[in-house]
């Protein structure tokens, strides 16, 4: 989650400063989302946490805020695609170097 959160901090820090990414790290429900990273963040801690209780329904919020099939896909396809890596480099015992955890 460092690793993913320096990144947030690299690409926030611009436009949201330097404390949005921690806020999201720290309570995502409190941290000042738009209504469509809102919604694509509850979708994507449910559909990592319990993809088995996934269900048609869970993609009403997102377009409820505008989000397209197409974008509802690719958020899919990132949360997808993050599993795989994680439990890739996990499986092996690969370790992350300091300098990738943005020290």
């Amino acid at each position: 989650m460092e690793h993913h959160a320096a990144g947030l901090d690299r690409l926030a820090k611009k436009e949201r400063g330097s404390e949005f990414a921690e806020s999201v790290k720290s309570d995502h429900t409190k941290a000042p989302l738009t209504e469509r990273e809102r919604a694509l963040v509850e979708y994507s801690i449910k559909l990592n946490d319990s993809p088995a209780e996934m269900k048609e329904s869970d993609l009403v919020p997102m377009r409820a805020a505008g989000l397209s099939d197409a974008e509802i896909l690719h958020g899919n396809l990132v949360v997808g695609y993050f599993a795989f890596a994680n439990r890739l480099t996990l499986g092996l015992g690969v370790e992350l170097e300091e300098h990738d955890l943005g020290q």
